[in-house]
């Protein structure tokens, strides 16, 4: 027997014994069901983290167990591989990014699979190789052709340290989401995706994921941000030019007494040449640019600030001229960025009028009150009925907007509307390390798109890199240089990079046909294996790489490389790993180096730890003695089905008439044990999968069998229907306990018990495969446990005839005793305080009193 569990050994055995024998390797299969199980793929930077072992392990265990249950498992990985930190180690290394990154790319591999992950490597891309980026490209040119591309002039969000641009969502709090440094507005010729244009498919298909998080669904719906309501013109007094405003409460028009717009309008500068202080509203706008540089939505307001313009503009329904401010809270990204302010009905310009002196007029009334505008606290913002409205008093809110909005369009002076939060995706990126653009500028015929057959456009091989950070690319003669693909005159190349977004926004259809050369999927292949049955990655990512990949996955269906609307079906998020308070990270200086977990304790161990420690949704706080916990948990196992894998039985062959010797590790039905078969004593067995269990069980062997299929049936329901892998663990980990106190009397007990072994290593499989492999074998098992089918309960052995009791010394848990279903009260008691541990306890103190609740809890007061 060998006591010792020699995790380092056991692990690379197994591991190289799945990869010999393609274990993980699948095909399409049209005789199996499917199950396309995908983590978001990570940025190879060098190590992986604890998140990703949490990320990737949450992952693994959905994997192993649906490819027990009999599916076709495609369980892909690859790599995110263009991006910012590969540029800079180039520039710092002196040397090409692509070495830096193909170098991380082979650690971070052999550290996957040291975790044992069951990934189907055949399949591994990284999106940094041409035989990836070139179907990008391609993509590109049919989105080029269809008008879902396009370059224009425009503000945009410029990172001065990475000097690139950013997408909106890609701009947090007014700091790069990748450096943190502030970023700057900027305007510049940039390549956009047109993601407008599937805005309002993109928010309806949020009502038609069901397997999504309602949190990641509402975070998607207020990015996409849809309002329907009026566009209206309000003339500008004496300057020959119109504020537009787009309003969802045109309702309230009456009482607009300003309008205020962003220091960004394009009219500002008009305004500015006619007002009277032209040097105090510049001022103001200079101001404004330096302290809110690209303001996000979500991040809290600062101190509302405006300064009156100079000039009016005429309120097109009550033929009033209202003044116009600035006003530091009206931003370009929503809207026309300006806004009829109505003090009395929205908060925002309540706060402002009363800061500025600007009046208020009432032309809401609730249906319980009368307000006055000399009184009010706070502006009323509900429906209500209509006053001060001229021909529209009396009207109820609903009412009115629909009579004001055919009033307006009728004398053309307003239109209906219904606008985004969402702006069009930003993908120029002033970088090297990305998938070049695939436009020519030609003297001759202008923006030329290149040719499909002259694809993949590649990037140098050999380059110097600027210490500065600026892009090598536009002096890069021999990429730069080109001829016209319409003319083929000389030309010159985009040097712009697309954004690494895109790249990630289409991955999860490569792995179908990672190795096809002449197109970008396998038609066969999509249809078999699309859309992703389980994606896996954390909420941070929610209106990032979700929201453009919804997108992508809609436009390859319109050009018919796809056919379903939706790439994932159902979407878990997990939290993050915490340690000492704070999220690990390298700053903070609490980051575990997950080799040491793999040198010191095993990838056993950390997987199980990291799905032990807390539900998969919820932040994972880093504990060593949770690590040391899941650690002698694997011993305890470990010792356990060694102590009885050699343990001598004696069954009787019916059909020779004679007995024959067994161990515990060959009585298995490939021994040659058969149905008819008995144990020495003549009890009767019947054949569970391999094992023999007798036809009828003394009472504490039936109360042992029935604790199996009870954790048999936990477990497979945790997993299943809620991924509660700790509570799934903990069930295991309970049987395990009983398998302890557990003892053996006969050959009868050891069948029971062989069964209960081989269920716990079949339940631990997912979770632990590398020792439950190891013990698989031990148990005599010839076969890989991962190829396995999942254990099967038995709802008649596992339905409760009895109940476990909890018993409590002043509220704390000292012993536990099983019951029958219909015990009394008095029985209940008096078996609590006959419990040898409860007595231990006891020693003779006298008891206060003792409290039975529900039948399943005792309490007993001393």
């Amino acid at each position: 027997m060998n006591q010792h569990y020699q995790h380092k050994e056991i692990e690379a055995k197994w591991q190289e014994y799945w990869e010999r024998e393609r274990i993980f390797r699948v095909t399409e299969d049209p005789n199996l069901p499917k199950y396309y199980l995908l983590e978001m793929f990570p940025y190879p930077s060098g190590r992986i983290h604890m998140g990703h072992v949490r990320n990737y392990s949450i992952g693994d265990v959905i994997a192993r167990y649906k490819r027990m249950k009999g599916f076709n498992v495609l369980h892909p990985m690859g790599w995110d591989a263009f991006g910012l930190p590969a540029e800079n180690a180039a520039i710092a290394h002196k040397s090409h990014p692509a070495k830096w990154t193909a170098s991380n790319i082979d650690y971070m591999r052999g550290q996957l699979k040291r975790m044992g992950y069951s990934y189907d490597w055949h399949r591994e891309l990284a999106t940094c190789l041409p035989d990836y980026y070139r179907w990008e490209q391609q993509f590109f040119l049919q989105m080029y052709e269809k008008g879902l591309v396009y370059k224009k002039l425009s503000p945009v969000n410029w990172c001065p340290s990475c000097q690139t641009v950013l997408a909106n969502e890609q701009v947090e709090e007014g700091l790069c989401w990748r450096c943190s440094s502030v970023v700057e507005p900027r305007a510049m010729e940039s390549w956009f995706f047109r993601i407008t244009a599937y805005a309002d498919e993109l928010l309806k298909f949020t009502d038609q994921l069901p397997g999504w998080p309602e949190k990641v669904l509402m975070m998607q719906r207020n990015w996409i941000g849809k309002s329907q309501g009026m566009e209206i013109k309000f003339p500008l007094k004496g300057l020959g030019e119109s504020l537009t405003v787009f309003t969802t409460r045109v309702d309230t028009i009456f009482g607009a007494t300003f309008v205020s717009i962003s220091p960004e309008h394009p009219l500002v500068d008009i305004i500015r040449q006619h007002c009277p202080n032209p040097e105090t509203l510049q001022i103001f706008v200079e101001n404004f640019k330096k302290s809110h540089r690209v303001q996000q939505r979500g991040q809290a307001e600062p101190e509302k600030e405006g300064i009156f313009c100079g000039c009016y503009v005429l309120n097109p329904m009550t033929q009033e001229y209202i003044p116009v401010y600035l006003a530091n809270f009206v931003l370009m990204g929503y809207g026309t960025g300006a806004v009829m302010a109505v003090p009395t009905h929205d908060q925002r310009d309540f706060e402002f009028a009363r800061k500025y002196n600007i009046p208020l007029r009432v032309v809401i009334q609730p249906t319980d009150g009368a307000l006055q505008a000399e009184t009010m606290t706070e502006a009323y913002v509900d429906d209500g009925n209509l006053v001060n409205s001229g021909q529209f008093s009396g009207l109820t809110s609903p009412q009115a907007r629909e009579a004001i909005a055919d009033f307006m369009e009728k004398a053309e002076i307003g239109c209906r509307k219904v606008n985004y939060r969402l702006r069009d995706w930003g993908i120029s990126r002033q970088r090297f390390w990305g998938a070049p653009i695939p436009i020519v500028y030609c003297d001759a015929c202008g923006t030329v798109p290149e040719q499909a057959e002259r694809l993949p456009i590649v990037l140098p091989t050999h380059t110097a890199f600027p210490e500065d950070g600026h892009s090598p690319l536009p002096s890069i003669a021999e990429f730069v240089n080109t001829d016209c693909p319409a003319c083929g005159k000389p030309a010159k190349r985009e040097t712009d990079t697309l954004d690494t977004f895109v790249e990630s926004s289409w991955y999860f259809a490569r792995y179908t046909s990672p190795r096809l050369t002449n197109a970008a999927f396998d038609e066969k292949a999509v249809n078999y294996w699309l859309p992703v049955d389980q994606y896996v990655g954390g909420i941070e990512h929610a209106v990032l790489h979700l929201l453009y990949a919804r997108f992508f996955n809609k436009v390859l269906r319109d050009l018919g490389y796809l056919t379903y609307d939706e790439p994932f079906t159902n979407l878990l998020t997990q939290g993050m790993v915490i340690k000492d308070g704070a999220k690990m990270s390298k700053s903070k200086g609490n980051v575990v180096d997950p080799n040491d977990l793999l040198e010191k304790y095993g990838a056993d161990t950390a997987r199980l730890f990291s799905l032990f420690a807390a539900p998969p949704e919820k932040d994972l706080d880093w504990s060593e003695e949770g690590v040391e916990g899941s650690y002698r948990f694997l011993q305890r196992v470990w010792r356990l089905v060694n102590t009885y894998a050699e343990t001598p039985m004696s069954l009787r062959d019916t059909k020779n008439n004679k007995h024959v010797a067994q161990t515990f590790r060959s009585a298995t039905g490939e021994a040659g044990l058969k149905p008819c078969a008995t144990t020495s004593s003549g009890e009767k067995l019947t054949a569970i999968g391999n094992d023999l269990i007798p036809v009828q069980l003394t009472p504490a062997n039936k109360q042992l069998r029935c604790r199996v299929h009870q954790t048999i049936r936990k477990v497979g329901r945790d997993i299943e229907d809620r991924f509660h892998f700790n509570t799934a663990i903990s069930a295991v980990m309970e049987l395990v306990n009983t398998l302890y106190q557990f003892e053996p009397k006969d050959d009868e007990a050891y069948l029971v018990l062989k069964e209960a072994l081989r269920s716990v290593l079949l339940l631990l499989a997912p979770f632990a495969p590398h020792i439950s492999e190891e013990l698989w074998r031990t148990l005599g098992y010839p076969a890989s446990i991962s190829q396995q089918p999942w254990p099967v309960y038995d709802e008649a052995i596992a339905s409760e005839d009895e109940v476990t009791v909890v018993i409590q010394i002043n509220g704390k848990l000292r012993s536990k005793i099983n019951l029958p279903k219909d015990a009394g009260e008095e029985t209940i008691k008096q078996s609590a305080l006959s419990d040898a541990r409860i007595r231990e306890f006891i020693q003779g103190k006298p008891i206060r009193k003792v409290i039975v609740a529900g039948g399943k809890l005792v309490n007993i007061v001393i």
